[in-house]
């Protein structure tokens, strides 16, 4: 499960941090103050973790670097697409992680896995596909849309595809596990009439 861990708290990390400047931003139109928060609220985050004795992940690391860095390079150029590119990193690693080849089994049901081994490992590689679809599509529309079409679009995509993926996951899922184990269920039923018809005969 660790894998699905880091990504998804690095994920959150990053949404939080990117929020908070896409709403002082579009707010204030003041680019210092956004770019300060979001710094800000990425090293409280970090800071956080570190003066609770938990860990912080390599990719919650590479986030907080992302923000600085982006953030640093928005102040000098005055341009905000340097932070807006940002969510692409994330996107990206969490989603090379998820391109090895059965890191969602841990997060399955021994049952499930039993019954739709194949699915898993689709699902796995779906999973990492939406991942790094999201990082192009961040690019492209950071660097074709203005700030507020950017963060409209991004929070609307963020807060609608991951839902519907999970629900359509466990959905089909459970639809083929079921026709799967009714399939095996006839087919034993079957095998043993047949066994039964063959015992019959050779007592006859």
């Amino acid at each position: 499960m660790r894998e699905l861990l880091i990504g998804g708290r690095a994920i959150l990390l990053d949404f939080a941090s990117t929020l908070v400047f896409f709403a002082l931003y579009a707010l204030t139109d003041n680019l210092g103050l956004a770019v300060g928060a979001g710094i800000a609220l990425a090293l409280t985050q970090i800071g956080w973790r570190l003066s609770h004795g938990q860990p912080v992940d390599a990719l919650q690391w590479i986030s907080l670097v992302t923000i600085v860095a982006g953030g640093t390079a928005t102040l000098v150029s005055h341009d905000a697409r340097f932070i807006m590119l940002k969510p692409t990193v994330i996107y990206a690693l969490v989603g090379l992680v998820m391109l090895r080849r059965g890191w969602m089994n841990r997060y399955i049901p021994a049952r499930a896995l039993a019954s739709v081994p194949d699915l898993v490992v689709m699902w796995g590689y779906i999973w990492a596909g939406a991942m790094l679809f999201s990082a192009a599509l961040n690019i492209l529309l950071a660097l074709t849309c203005s700030f507020v079409w950017w963060g409209t679009l991004m929070s609307v995509w963020g807060a609608t595809s991951k839902p519907l993926l999970v629900l359509t996951q466990i959905v089909s899922m459970k639809l083929i596990g079921k026709r799967r184990a009714k399939q095996r269920a006839i087919a034993s039923t079957v095998t043993s009439n047949s066994c039964a018809s063959v015992g019959a005969g050779a007592s006859v």
